[in-house]
């Protein structure tokens, strides 16, 4: 069997900006709820049988006590932030089991049913549903992809190290080095892409980097302000590497066949029809 990990709030956010407007009888926006739902129902027809959806319950998570420039809710569109909730509930209602994260987000919620789908034998391949780069130090081999909905493209372990010039393993480490600013916090100054492949490429994982530089495999003109930068900022490139790294540790299902769609709940039926009631009120926001 495959099963396959929905990144819930990445496909909200991307149909909210791809998906004309609507409104229900209420007044809410339901656009995005809609066109996520029709998405997945799309998936299930299509053939998926093991499927659930993680969301972001609240934005915030441990990581905000870590760092206080890690990313929150503050700026998120209200019409967008209020399809949080209805997604959980139209979904559930779907009979598609939905993660929804408090004290974690929704990425380690995908990371912690990957590592645990892979566990039982009778999975052949776990597919994770999401672009997000920090995702990608999930994937092994191909057991454990990772699917870009939009585009199509299936992203194996090859395809990790042909993006980022390391191996999955060393995902936390390289982020840690250059930074995620969609997650809020910047890296190490001076380090990039390239300066960060090719030092883990060789040595892996941040702790194992040492400080004699001559064997870094890096320009030696900049050498040396790498290692001074790294040396001077590891207890934060190690707290970033934190920040980076996914739990795996949350106890989301204890047996596979939980996963396993059976159909809609009984009051689907009336959530479903709120929805396709909704009325178109102006265009797709996508630029």
């Amino acid at each position: 069997m495959q099963v396959h990990l929905i990144d819930g709030t990445y496909e909200l956010f991307r149909h909210y900006f791809a998906v004309p407007s609507a409104r229900d009888s209420s007044g809410q926006e339901v656009g995005a709820v809609r066109g996520v739902l029709r998405s997945v129902l799309g998936m299930l027809s299509g053939g998926a049988t093991h499927v659930a959806v993680a969301t972001d319950h609240v934005i915030e998570s441990f990581r905000n006590d870590l760092w206080p420039g890690y990313k929150t809710g503050e700026g998120i569109d209200p019409d967008l932030f209020s399809q949080f909730p209805l997604l959980e509930q139209v979904l559930t209602a779907a009979g598609v089991v939905v993660w929804p994260m408090v004290e974690f987000e929704a990425d380690d919620a995908l990371a912690a049913g990957a590592m645990l789908a892979a566990r039982d034998a009778r999975v052949e391949q776990v597919i994770i549903c999401t672009p997000d780069k920090d995702l990608s130090q999930c994937v092994s081999g191909n057991r454990i992809v990772q699917l870009n909905r939009r585009t199509r493209v299936v992203r194996d372990e090859a395809g990790v190290v042909a993006k980022f010039g390391v191996a999955p393993r060393s995902i936390p480490d390289y982020l840690a080095l250059v930074g995620d600013t969609a997650d809020g916090y910047p890296g190490l100054p001076g380090w990039g892409p390239k300066s960060a492949a090719a030092v883990l490429a060789k040595f892996i994982h941040l702790e194992a980097i040492p400080p004699d530089h001559g064997d870094w495999h890096v320009d030696a003109s900049n050498a040396g302000n790498l290692a001074a930068t790294l040396r001077h900022e590891y207890e934060r490139a190690m707290l970033f590497k934190t920040l980076a790294t996914l739990r795996t540790d949350i106890p989301l299902f204890s047996n596979v066949d939980e996963l396993e769609w059976t159909g809609p709940k009984p009051e689907f039926t009336e959530l479903a029809a709120r929805l396709e009631a909704a009325v178109t009120v102006k265009p797709s926001k996508e630029k």
